[in-house]
């Protein structure tokens, strides 16, 4: 098939175009947000097309994959009037968690009766008011980036992007406290000047941004992943890390809960509870290795990259058809 999706989330879509399609991704002149193109800092097979506006007015498309509310009158506009849902098969994929008032909060697409709302988890779907709208969730899968693990550093890994801007929401204020129990290494876009924002010296807290080819091998160095996010979607981030064998200790909350097995680390609402499984991990390298081997095979088993492209094909062939 030739799948339209613009290029929004660069960790899942890595994963999404692994499949056997053509994806068509657009670009304009300024790689804006409705026109990245293909990504920069990820590996993308040559089944990834760019596509300019002009160029889908005349390109057959099989399936939209939308994912952003504009996307609709934007997709309907550059296809030549062929409407999303209509003329053309859609399935809107929501990445995120609701945000407000949470137990209120509806979903764009509610009451919808020409697409398939889907989620990337089950704590979205139970937690965003879908309306009639008939949904699915497909689990992430992740493209396995291999065994990594060493654990060499005694620091903890953590991945997050815009971690200033967006505060609570990423357990940001958290990090000081947790910070005293063992050195952090913060990974991901706009972490700049995060070590004096929250009043930490360079060595209890550093900040880089890397692409992910050098991220996976920088985060398997450390002694453990910290996964300190308060309200968000199942971080990528997190699975990743378990791919590459590190040990985890993650905040319960949101789908962590279901993502993060016994064995595989430690869970809790309590951030000192966090802060004394650090302690431990930093204390017990062979613990944190063999906490790290379990992560791993959980991780493989549940968001492994087969399981999810074969998700995909099934609901993309039951829109289609």
């Amino acid at each position: 098939m030739n799948i339209l999706l613009w290029h929004v989330h660069g960790s899942w879509t890595t994963a999404f175009v692994q499949g056997p399609h053509t994806y068509l991704v657009p670009v304009t002149p300024g790689r804006d947000r409705d026109g990245l193109g293909r990504a920069r800092t990820f590996d993308w097979p040559g089944s990834v097309r760019e596509v300019t506006p002009d160029e889908l007015r005349e390109s057959p498309v099989d399936l939209v994959v939308l994912q952003r509310p504009h996307e609709r009158d934007l997709a309907e506009r550059w296809l030549g009037g062929r409407r999303p849902g209509r003329e053309l098969p859609a399935v809107y994929l929501e990445h995120n968690a609701p945000d407000g008032d949470v137990p209120r909060t509806r979903h764009p697409c509610a009451d919808r009766d020409d697409l398939t709302l889907v989620h990337v988890t089950h704590f979205n779907r139970l937690f965003w008011d879908n309306g009639t709208t008939r949904t699915a969730v497909i689990e992430h899968g992740i493209v396995d980036p291999g065994h990594l693990y060493t654990g060499r550093l005694p620091r903890a890994a953590v991945v997050v992007n815009e971690p200033v801007r967006r505060g609570r929401h990423t357990g940001t204020d958290l990090l000081p406290a947790l910070a005293g129990a063992v050195p952090l290494d913060v990974f991901g876009m706009a972490t700049e000047g995060l070590p004096a924002h929250l009043g930490l010296p360079p060595d209890r807290c550093r900040a880089a941004d890397l692409p992910q080819r050098e991220l996976h091998r920088e985060m398997a160095r450390r002694r453990f992943y910290l996964h300190p996010v308060r309200w968000t979607s199942l971080g990528l981030s997190l699975l990743e890390a378990m791919h590459l064998g590190m040990p985890v200790v993650v905040l319960a909350t949101t789908e962590s809960v279901e993502a993060v097995p016994p064995g595989t680390g430690t869970l809790s609402t309590r951030p000192e509870v966090l802060a004394d499984a650090a302690r431990r991990y930093l204390a017990d390298p062979q613990a944190a290795a063999e906490d790290g081997a379990r992560a791993r095979q959980a991780a493989l088993e549940r968001y492994g990259l087969k399981r999810f492209l074969d998700d995909w094909e099934q609901l993309m062939g039951e829109v289609v058809s």
